[in-house]
C-alpha cells in the first residue's frame, strides 16, 4: 500500500500541486494500480512472446522517396526579409 508521503514524493517529482483530498484519493488509486500489477506477476507467462502492441501496426505514411526540391529563388520570393540566399529571422531575445 502506498502511503501519503510516497504520494507527495511522486507529486513533487511530477511537479504537481495536490490538495489534501487529492492526496488521499491518489493514495487509494495508486495502491489499487500496484495491486493489479502484483496480480499480473502471478500469471504463468511461460512461452508468451513479449509485445509492445496487442494489434499489428501498419505505417500509414507514404514511402520517403527523394525528389527534386523547390528552387531557392521560388522559396524566398514570398519571404518578408530574405538575405544572403536565405531567410532573415530576428535574433533570440529580440522583441
Amino acid at each position: 500500500m502506498i502511503d501519503r508521503e510516497q504520494v507527495l514524493h511522486v507529486a513533487k517529482l511530477a511537479r504537481l500541486k495536490l490538495s489534501d483530498a487529492e492526496v488521499e484519493r491518489m493514495t487509494g488509486e495508486l495502491s489499487n494500480i500496484l495491486e493489479h500489477v502484483e496480480r499480473m506477476d502471478e500469471l504463468d507467462l511461460e512461452g508468451v512472446e513479449p509485445t509492445s502492441h496487442v494489434v499489428e501496426l501498419q505505417n500509414v505514411l507514404r514511402d520517403d522517396v527523394p525528389r527534386e526540391s523547390l528552387p531557392r529563388e521560388r522559396a524566398l520570393e514570398g519571404a518578408p526579409d530574405a538575405a544572403d540566399e536565405g531567410f532573415r529571422v530576428p535574433s533570440p531575445g529580440a522583441p
